[in-house]
């Protein structure tokens, strides 16, 4: 397939589809034709053959475009972003007990925990591979400087993470100062920041254009997190998976209620509740998964509604594109700024009046 440029397309859905279909294609080409194809490789292929956004390897090729990059250099360490993104789901949804990803039954689900977990470990490892495969086509300095910069990613990802799954184990309850040092280093690096340097890095930015496209880039992250969150409560399309350019969720509505994790929207709702329905609500994201029932998660998302919960959380998302909009103003004229501002609007929630 043929590179794709921001020049070729006026609009970024059109970006993102076509964007999509090449990160898709080059990622389940790198998958071993090897065996153990039934419980290994069909595994670590599978989330990705379910479709998907591809939006954090959309933003290595973006950021490289801006600061005047040529995207298939970029390439390899779009497609391992994608794969360390699809491992960390496996584990993610282990670690979560999710039913759903991207409206199918989660990985475990269908194949057992052990099975599951070897897989997204071989995907952790292909990772590594293919980065290294950035020496036959960049210098070997910048080669081991994008290496170094991804594992960095990969490092704040489990720090961000070790906090959210570290505050159910041990039943504790976040203040927002907290939760936002979580999702600073889970989604604000993960999903923002780290691929939009990782582009800026492979396109000869300099240092102050990789500190602006980050402080973007971790803004976009973020707004992309609470997004999810809000969607997770709101969106009735969890037997849909999510594309490029178009809608469904793909995890069952409420499961964040009914895994107990602690998001800015549960964060707002306890500070605006009733003692006695604060005492519920700790109740509910303290019980057991299959102790939730379905009354329990209507409940939770009727208040988050009348209390203002899931306004608050919309407004906090514009706070994050209109920070990202700031930094934009500082990078380059280019297509890719344009599709860049397009995508703020895009991960945000519009309020309801």
């Amino acid at each position: 397939m043929t590179r794709v440029l921001t020049k070729d397309h006026k609009q970024l859905n059109s970006y993102l589809k076509a964007t999509s279909e090449w990160i898709s294609e080059e990622t389940l080409s790198s998958f071993p034709d090897a065996e153990p194809k039934e419980y290994l490789y069909d595994l670590m292929r599978n989330y990705s053959q379910r479709g998907g956004k591809h939006f954090r390897p959309a933003l290595v090729l973006l950021c490289c475009e801006l600061f005047g990059g040529d995207p298939e250099d970029a390439l390899n360490s779009a497609v391992a972003l994608e794969l360390f993104h699809n491992f960390a789901l496996i584990h993610d949804d282990i670690e979560d007990d999710s039913l759903l990803r991207r409206g199918e039954p989660t990985l475990h689900l269908q194949h057992g925990t052990a099975l599951a977990l070897n897989s997204g470990d071989a995907l952790l490892g292909l990772v590594h591979e293919i980065l290294l495969d950035n020496n036959s086509r960049l210098s070997s300095t910048l080669s081991l400087r994008i290496h170094r910069h991804l594992n960095k990613v990969m490092r704040a990802t489990f720090e961000g993470q070790a906090l959210d799954i570290g505050w159910v184990a041990k039943k504790i309850f976040p203040n927002r100062v907290e939760y936002r040092d979580m999702i600073g280093k889970k989604t604000g690096w993960y999903s923002g920041k780290g691929p939009c340097q990782c582009g800026a890095l492979i396109a000869g930015a300099s240092e102050s254009e990789l500190e602006t496209v980050g402080r973007f880039g971790k803004a976009i992250g973020i707004g992309f997190q609470v997004r999810d969150d809000l969607l997770n409560l709101t969106e009735n399309s969890e037997n849909i998976a999510p594309s490029a350019n178009a809608g469904g969720y793909g995890k069952e509505r409420g499961g964040d209620i009914a895994e107990g994790k602690r998001t800015l929207i549960t964060i707002e709702l306890l500070d605006r509740l009733s003692e006695s329905d604060a005492e519920r609500l700790r109740s509910i994201l303290l019980s057991e998964r299959e102790q939730v029932l379905k009354s329990d998660i209507d409940w939770c998302i009727a208040r988050a509604e009348s209390t203002g919960a899931l306004d608050a959380a919309a407004i906090y998302c514009e706070k994050q594109a209109y920070r990202a909009t700031m930094a934009l103003e500082d990078l380059p004229e280019h297509p890719a700024k344009a599709m860049l501002i397009e995508l703020v609007d895009y991960l945000t929630i519009d309020r309801k009046a």
